[in-house]
């Protein structure tokens, strides 16, 4: 076996571990749960899961998607996020290999990963990891310069790529996400009902901090146009007034991020050495 598809497999399987723990996380984090304590246990009947029917994907297959002991149904979305962990593992060691750039990415994709999840399951974008994942995004951008944006034009040209880098961090954490805010204050106060949560506030600011203005800007506009369709849609499918239906946009927002990131950055490495 070659050393790439070695990195591949271990790339692989340290997705499916962590999209384990981003499950427990996704389920007790809304509900104010330790992450740590107790071991993992079935919500239906609260007894403990033992280690042979906690194998990642592996043992909701063979369970057939059913608790061992009261036959409750477990939910799709185990597997489907310990799969899409693995997946953006995948993508990103096949493309960058193991370097600081793979870690990044990884990093942030389980991340988004964990946020779409549970915005769709609680309508809840867990501070640990909004908040957590934005001073994750801003120390590594000091760690692994990105690529400069508007900082570039901000900043005097001595700057060192370092601070410029870091400067572009703060910026897209800071600017979007401040405008996004002042923007849902402004709206309530007009409509007296919320326009955006704090929850998406966050969770913008933390894309900002690891995609910098640029990505942030292109992610926000991708999922408004995604909500957007889906919303009206899904409004004349059900007959609902569009006006007043509510979304989980933060969903919108992690799933348009997880595009930028990886056909923006991922990608655009890989695609060259394909020939493409």
């Amino acid at each position: 076996m070659s050393e790439v598809a070695i990195q591949i497999v271990l790339a692989a399987l340290a997705g499916l571990l962590i999209g384990s723990f981003l499950n427990v996380c996704i389920h007790r984090l809304p509900r104010d749960l330790s992450v740590v304590r107790p071991r993992s246990f079935c919500p239906g009947c609260e007894k403990t899961i033992a280690w042979y029917d906690n194998v990642p994907v592996l043992s909701y297959v063979l369970l057939r998607g059913r608790c061992r002991h009261c036959g409750a149904r477990i939910a799709p979305r185990y597997p489907i996020v310990e799969l899409g962990t693995a997946a953006a593992f995948v993508l990103c060691v096949a493309a960058l290999g193991l370097s600081l750039a793979a870690l990044k990415y990884c990093l942030f994709s389980a991340i988004l990963i964990t946020l779409i999840a549970s915005d769709l399951e609680t309508w809840t974008l867990p501070d640990e990891f909004t908040l957590g994942g934005t001073a994750v995004g801003l120390v590594l951008s000091a760690i692994m310069p990105m690529p400069a944006g508007w900082a570039i034009i901000l900043l005097p040209r001595s700057t060192p790529p370092m601070w410029t880098s870091v400067f572009e961090s703060v910026l897209g954490a800071a600017f979007l996400s401040g405008m996004v805010w002042f923007l849902g204050w402004a709206f309530e106060k007009i409509r007296h009902r919320e326009g955006m949560g704090l929850g998406d506030v966050k969770m913008l600011a933390m894309i900002g901090a690891f995609l910098g203005l640029q990505g942030a800007l292109l992610t926000l506009i991708t999922s408004t146009l995604l909500g957007s369709v889906v919303g009206l849609t899904y409004a004349a499918i059900t007959r609902k007034n569009w006006r007043t239906l509510e979304l989980p946009f933060g969903s919108f927002l992690g799933g348009a991020a997880l595009a930028v990131a990886m056909v923006g950055q991922v990608a655009a490495v890989w695609f060259p050495r394909l020939g493409i």
